[in-house]
């Protein structure tokens, strides 16, 4: 498999979402897409990336960007995760 390097086209891929429906990346064609891959819902390193990235969800509108999370759990898992990562204080 080629490597892929920042600001390359990424290969489409289709996964279920936390709503139980199969996305796939070419459904975001044409728009600016950062992929967040999730070392493991809940863990200090998962909680202060995606953390990160809520914090800078203004700038990341700003430039047209739609933020992609992808995990190795499961969609409740994920669905919590993002539940509890997404409230307005501190991770």
């Amino acid at each position: 498999m080629p490597k892929i390097m920042v600001g390359d086209e990424a290969p489409n891929f289709t996964l279920v979402d936390t709503e139980l429906r199969s996305r796939s990346l070419k459904e975001f064609r044409g728009q600016n897409v950062v992929l967040a891959f999730l070392v493991g819902a809940f863990t200090a390193t998962c909680t202060k990336e995606m953390c990160t990235f809520r914090d800078s969800m203004a700038r990341l509108i700003n430039m047209k960007a739609q933020v992609i999370g992808i995990s190795v759990n499961d969609p409740f898992s994920n669905r919590a995760f993002a539940e509890k990562t997404s409230c307005p204080s501190r991770c």
